[in-house]
């Protein structure tokens, strides 16, 4: 398999996304308990698996979202380079271009005959790991703002003030608490 490669922020999505499914981060548990959940995930993210997904693949993809996890958790831009090194080295085989259909040249990241899902993703995220520690520095790698979140990301924003794992429900919870306590500042709320 090859693995086109516009930039690299497809594979930091994929990396935060994958990270944030982790019971330690969602409230309601595992986003990715089966074989279905993780074939739902990778549609969402564009990527496709050929033949079915099995109990193994979701095992194993457990195991690279700890593994993605820590590297983002990493104190140093070494730490995080050897740390995605590793994973790329999983299943990925030295990265080519190739011309498109366009006439625009495409990174790909070929994976070795065999490699499984979660090696494939594997090459895919530490790509875009490697891309945030060359182009923004290792700073953008930081833990959600929303208290009592134990989520990680890695912040790829133009600006760079991202401050939470998952905007949409981090972020909403810390406005909703927000607008709540000045409401019940003002005496609103009961």
């Amino acid at each position: 398999m090859k693995i086109p490669i516009d930039d690299y922020s497809w594979g930091v999505v994929v990396a935060n996304d994958l990270v944030a499914t982790s019971p330690t981060v969602r409230t309601g548990g595992d986003a990715l308990p089966d074989p279905i959940a993780l074939a739902a995930f990778l549609a969402t993210h564009r990527l496709r698996r050929e033949g079915p997904l099995t109990d193994e693949d979701v095992r194993q993809v457990h195991f690279l979202r700890r593994e993605v996890r820590g590297i983002i958790e990493t104190e140093t831009a070494d730490q995080a380079v050897a740390g995605a090194t590793v994973l790329i080295r999983r299943a990925g085989l030295a990265p080519t271009l190739e011309r498109r259909d366009t006439g625009h040249w495409e990174w790909l990241i070929p994976t070795a005959p065999g490699a499984g899902l979660a090696d494939e993703l594997a090459a895919l995220v530490a790509t875009g790991i490697l891309g945030v520690v060359r182009t923004l520095g290792h700073r953008r790698f930081r833990p959600c703002a929303a208290p009592g979140c134990r989520g990680v990301f890695a912040d790829i924003s133009r600006a760079g003030r991202r401050l939470y794992c998952m905007p949409d429900l981090c972020g909403n919870r810390v406005n909703v608490a927000n607008h709540r306590a000045r409401h019940h500042e003002r005496g609103l709320i009961r």
